[in-house]
């Protein structure tokens, strides 16, 4: 492979930034550290030319009850997934007691839903009959306990008054997996080790899963309408989406990665974080489908979800480049 003259590819304090960048995602990315360890990025934007660095922006990936670090000016931004975990922390519900002052920058575009699944050989049908039956329920759920999925399903069983430690305390088992595609769940849809999955990332195991046997079931009225206070969105699942469910399914919005911080954040300073996305955008992994162009980021979309309002200063930045 020949390379480019260094010159001609980015100045030396980019090749810095970059190789620390690199080291970081690979570490960060090591599937041999449990989740809830260290898996987590923080990119702090500042001056190194003195004896100590001097802070000009923070930015971390990590889960939602990041918001309070956000809000209280530990951390500039973050991102969290999905758009319902940053809705409580706006409105002071869920998990979030009080209502925090949190604005978003720009939502990642993410299409996806969170559903419930039982192997139709256990003949539950939905999750009171669960509950009623104390079945010693084989399920698989993600590891980490403050993962937004553990979190939205906590909310609704809740709602059923039972809990993830009722299912384990009727000699239920859980697989906990890192990620909806790993192989520990996919070998076991094959081999018929699971009885149920309550998981978003539907589109890499929710087809292999109903073709083996599982059903999705249906949430009941009161408990969608307890939800949606919550800060949580009901959609739809179309027909024949997925070819093994020829019918719609009602269920959880699971879409939406926005990035946000605090209200208070110079709007200056997050006016020029909306114009880096729009300068680096051919650079962005964006999801394949879900993202159609840069003015999605400040939209109402299927793909991103938004009931917390845009920060002034990346209002601005949108309005000026036409895209609100």
């Amino acid at each position: 492979m020949v390379l480019e003259p260094f010159a001609h590819r980015m100045h030396a304090g980019e090749v810095r930034s970059q190789t620390l960048w690199e080291i970081g995602l690979e570490l960060a990315g090591d599937p041999n550290e449990p989740r809830g360890g260290a898996r987590d990025l923080l990119v702090d934007i500042g001056s190194g030319s003195g004896t100590a660095f001097e802070h000009r922006l923070s930015m971390a990936t990590g889960n939602g009850t990041l918001a309070h670090a956000v809000a209280a000016g530990n951390l500039d931004m973050s991102v969290v997934n999905p758009s319902g975990m940053l809705t409580q922390a706006y409105r002071g519900t869920g998990i979030f007691p009080e209502a925090l002052p949190v604005r978003v920058v720009a939502s990642f575009p993410s299409w996806d839903q969170f559903v419930f699944t039982f192997h139709e050989r256990t003949g539950l049908k939905s999750l009171q009959q669960l509950k009623a039956e104390r079945y010693p329920l084989k399920l698989s759920i993600r590891t980490d306990p403050n993962d937004g999925t553990r979190t939205l399903i906590d909310q609704i069983l809740a709602v059923y008054d039972f809990t993830v430690a009722d299912i384990e305390s009727w000699g239920g088992e859980l697989q906990t997996i890192g990620s909806p595609s790993e192989k520990l769940r996919m070998d076991a849809i094959e081999n018929g080790g699971l009885d149920a999955i309550f998981d978003e990332g539907v589109q890499v195991w929710l087809n292999q899963a109903l073709a083996g046997g599982f059903k999705t079931i249906d949430l009941d009225e009161e408990v969608f309408q307890a939800i949606e206070a919550i800060g949580w969105r009901r959609t739809t699942i179309p027909a024949g989406h997925y070819p093994a469910m020829p019918e719609e399914h009602a269920c959880i919005d699971f879409s939406g990665w926005p990035i946000y911080t605090r209200a208070s954040l110079d709007d200056d300073l997050v006016y020029k974080v909306c114009a880096a996305l729009g300068a680096r955008e051919d650079r962005i992994p964006w999801e394949a489908k879900a993202y159609t162009g840069l003015y999605q980021l400040a939209q109402d979309t299927p793909a991103t979800p938004r009931d917390v309002p845009l920060h002034p200063g990346a209002e601005r930045w949108y309005k000026e480049h036409g895209y609100l």
